[in-house]
């Protein structure tokens, strides 16, 4: 076989630890939120924001975009979860793949807008703050689809391509085992970590506060997923002749041009603070000494005089 990408053995996707059962998409997932939590923790302390608020935040970001990206998936692949004889329990299987990231744009944002609300943190700072670190978290979660063997291209005879079974359920009926496909995971990781360096490289140059550094990524997520989607060969509801992701992929476009377009008139200048009003967190001044407790030093005297009266000799009467 020419040059590939194999996928890694079944013995790779998941492992146990006891009683439980630890898998590799999880595992990329949580590695994703991990690492978008210290870069976003770095970006939001710069800005003014007090260190470690930022567990505060996602303690609501996390667990709702967790929620929104499988409610999202379900409800964008009914035909998977709904006929007759379904377990529904299968619609809360996240482990076995199946979470949109359009799903957890939606419902992190709410949770992050609640965390926010709860902090203080201006809402606009923190998804500035946390614009390239989504972008990171994505292209580590999607190495978790490598792991499970899902979201492949269409065929392909391109050096890279991935090398999936045969007997996989997504495999298309009546091509040779052979066949080789593209490495979707990978053009999105890769175009995602690009656009970690754009929005960087962006700040440097221009005003990116208010609101624009989420809408850059916005418009470069939707653009990228715009096409990376009509690679794809799994099963998608299609409306237009247009899949459901390619039209989530525009509005993400849409939603950022409107974002950066509005906060950009509505605010021209320097972001004052990434807290609200009123609510601003100060440092502590590493100069100033904390109160001396130490007696008065007279007090030092007093008592050494004391001591040594009291330790003096003492003359005694020889009288006989």
């Amino acid at each position: 076989m020419p040059l590939s990408i194999p996928s890694p053995g079944p013995e790779w996707s998941s492992f146990s630890v006891g009683p439980l059962t630890i898998h590799a998409y999880a595992l990329c997932i949580l590695a994703g939120i991990i690492l978008a939590t210290m870069i976003t923790s770095r970006r939001l302390t710069k800005r003014g924001a007090e260190p470690g608020v930022v567990l505060d935040i996602i303690l609501w970001a996390v667990p709702l975009g967790i929620v929104g990206a499988r409610v999202y998936h379900v409800l964008t692949h009914p035909g998977d979860y709904f006929y007759d004889g379904a377990d529904l329990w299968d619609t809360v299987k996240i482990w076995e793949g199946g979470n949109a990231i359009f799903g957890s744009l939606i419902g992190g944002a709410i949770g992050a807008y609640i965390g926010c609300r709860q902090t203080g943190v201006r809402f606009w700072s923190f998804a500035d703050a946390v614009a390239p670190a989504m972008l990171i978290a994505q292209a580590t979660g999607r190495l978790g689809n490598w792991f499970n063997h899902e979201l492949f291209g269409v065929p392909t005879t391109l050096p890279w391509g991935l090398e999936i079974e045969s007997t996989n359920p997504a495999y298309p009926v009546g091509l040779p085992p052979e066949t080789l496909f593209h490495p979707t995971f990978l053009y999105e990781m890769i175009w995602n970590v690009v656009g970690v360096f754009v929005i960087l490289m962006l700040e440097r140059r221009i005003n990116l506060r208010w609101g624009k550094a989420i809408a850059v990524y916005l418009i470069w997520y939707g653009v990228g997923r715009s096409f990376f989607e009509t690679i794809r060969i799994d099963p998608s509801e299609i409306y237009f002749g247009i899949r459901t992701n390619v039209w989530a992929a525009f509005g993400a476009i849409v939603l950022g041009i409107i974002i950066f377009l509005v906060q950009r008139r509505a605010h021209p200048g320097l972001e004052p603070s990434a807290c609200v009003p009123g609510r601003e967190w100060v440092a502590p001044d590493p100069d100033v000494e904390s109160q001396d407790t130490d007696p008065d030093p007279e007090d030092h005297g007093a008592e050494a005089e004391g001591s040594d009266a009291r330790n003096a000799p003492t003359a005694t009467s020889n009288r006989g």
